[in-house]
């Protein structure tokens, strides 16, 4: 896909620019937990989607220190709730799934568990039950994340690698993920959508 060609290309210049300078608070970063990081691209891919997990990943990893605050937390778990509702419903296995993804994912060990359980079950009810309704609160708690770039960015990378882990970004995850930047006030093309 040449969406994540795009974007693997991007996390290699800001990992490049994170070694060089303070660390990568712009453009894309991660929040891929490691099941994710184990699938392989969609084409000729000698695991490019991998790769791309794993940049991600440690672009997060070296600015985790700076996302333990509840507005990062509240608003990561709002943002996985809407991509696993994005086609408008969420199976068991779809659950089981992203939380696995939630509770080892390293940035996200910042918070207890039950905290990103909770939440994150709280946002797919409400979405489950009134999509548009709980898609308005999702976005309502995405939104605390803007008053500081960094967690806002956050916000939205871990909602483009979880889109991303089942291989592919459908037309409603990058509809949610293009939403969730104009709640935090960003420009969905800084991540390619």
């Amino acid at each position: 896909m040449a969406l994540f060609d795009r974007l693997k290309d991007q996390a290699k210049a800001l990992q490049q620019q994170a070694q060089g300078g303070r660390g990568a608070t712009g453009g894309l970063g991660s929040h891929g937990g490691s099941s994710s990081g184990s699938r392989t691209g969609s084409h000729g891919g000698s695991g490019s989607r991998a790769q791309l997990v794993g940049l991600l990943k440690n672009q997060l990893g070296s600015i985790k220190t700076e996302l333990k605050s509840g507005a990062y937390r509240d608003a990561s778990m709002a943002m996985c709730a809407l991509v696993a509702a994005a086609d408008g419903h969420v199976d068991a296995t779809e659950m089981q799934q992203m939380e696995s993804m939630i509770l080892s994912n390293e940035v996200l060990q910042n918070f207890p568990p039950e905290q990103l359980r909770t939440r994150f079950h709280k946002h797919v009810d409400q979405l489950t039950r009134n999509f548009a309704q709980g898609k308005a609160e999702a976005l309502q708690d995405i939104a605390k994340a803007a008053k500081k770039p960094t967690e806002a960015r956050a916000v939205v990378q871990t909602g483009i690698v979880i889109a991303g882990a089942d291989g592919h970004f459908s037309q409603a995850e990058q509809m949610v993920l293009q939403e969730a930047c104009a709640a935090l006030g960003l420009n969905p093309a800084e991540f390619q959508l």
